[in-house]
């Protein structure tokens, strides 16, 4: 069925793991709402704890698995990491989801 269409093509399987595991770091709420404030600028740790209502210890978590994802960069300036969301498609992803959010009838 799929060769009738012409421009039909399925992504790798390296970028749909890659995908999802983007999207599965996003299933935590506390990781959105951390993107959303790196979204705004740079900011610290505690900046941050501050912000989404949670420990330094665990924003630092969270933010070390963001990294990894390459979903967010730090810089070190002395004994702190200054946080910032890696790149305009992390703020296009976020938008998109929280507007998708917006629109989907709320479960009880």
């Amino acid at each position: 069925m799929h060769t009738s269409l012409p421009d039909f093509e399925m992504p790798d399987d390296g970028q749909v793991h890659r995908a999802a595991d983007a999207f599965r770091l996003l299933s935590d709420p506390t990781r959105v709402k951390i993107l959303w404030a790196l979204l705004q600028g740079e900011t610290s740790v505690a900046c941050l704890a501050e912000l989404v209502g949670s420990a330094p210890t665990a924003v630092s978590q969270h933010l070390a698995k963001l990294r990894l994802a390459g979903l967010v960069h730090g810089r070190r300036e002395g004994t702190f990491i200054y946080y910032t969301a890696a790149d305009d498609h992390v703020r296009r992803l976020l938008t998109e989801a929280l507007f998708h959010a917006d629109k989907v009838p709320q479960t009880q």
